[in-house]
């Protein structure tokens, strides 16, 4: 694969993977939203079908790896490092184009992210929180605690997609991607509690970068004391990941 489609392909199908997943947490946040407060189960089979979409369409130019928690994984389980760099580039320049196509598409919403009068949820023009849309926020602020969710969640997502790539049945069906799409799935409704499951440095990072300068009423901050947990700990995971495949098998 060339660096062209590598970075293309990459783009495409992280933007594909953030516009559901973004898209699927402002269905769920937004006070005008039809899908308002449909829950956790929702957002995890969102997140889930991006990955399916996302993935199906980048893998004939770059094999789809969407996250550079899976590209560090491969390289430190292969050894191979010199296109690295244009799967991070990629998948992170894709991440932010899909957090502003998620906010294209609910545009309306956004401009309207106030509480509404008379109910118990607040007082009238009291802004409804939208980084948690974008990027992670966890339940409870524990650096430590969080930093190991992280890590131990982005270990079970990145050490059974490279388990797959042995099971010759799945590469020869085409499944393989469906099988990981159910795999986040699993992820975010057994793991996702504490902090939101970001297992994806570039689906929280690009889309904080984006919540950073949107113009969103009421917005509030970007939480960047938070925003290294998502993307040492996704890293930390896919090594690790790495290295366990590596040896094991």
């Amino acid at each position: 694969m060339s660096n062209g489609h590598i970075f293309v392909g990459e783009v495409i199908g992280t933007a594909i993977l953030v516009l559901f997943g973004a898209g699927v947490c402002a269905a769920v946040t937004l006070r005008y939203s039809k899908a308002r407060a449909a829950g956790w189960v929702v957002i995890a089979f969102g997140w889930g079908f991006g990955v399916l979409a996302g993935a199906y369409t980048a893998a004939p130019l770059s094999g789809g790896q969407l996250n550079p928690a899976v590209t560090i994984g491969i390289a430190v389980d292969t050894g191979k490092w010199d296109k690295v760099w244009v799967y991070l580039l990629g998948e992170l320049v894709g991440a932010m184009l899909g957090a502003v196509l998620a906010y294209l598409v609910y545009l309306a919403q956004f401009q309207a992210n106030v509480r509404k009068e008379g109910t118990t949820e607040g007082t009238a023009d009291e802004p409804l929180p939208t980084l948690g849309i974008f990027s992670t926020i966890p339940e409870i602020r524990n650096p430590v605690a969080n930093l190991i969710t992280e890590i131990i969640a982005t270990t079970a997502l990145v050490l059974p997609v490279l388990a797959f790539g042995l099971t010759k049945g799945l590469g020869q069906s085409g499944t393989t991607v469906l099988i990981v799409s159910l795999l986040v799935v699993g992820i975010g409704l057994s793991l996702g509690g504490p902090t939101g499951y970001a297992i994806n440095p570039a689906r929280d990072l690009g889309p904080r970068i984006v919540h950073t300068f949107l113009p969103i009423p009421n917005k509030g901050g970007s939480d960047w004391g938070y925003a290294w947990i998502p993307v040492v700990g996704p890293l930390i995971g896919g090594a690790l990941a790495g290295l366990v495949y590596n040896a094991a098998f």
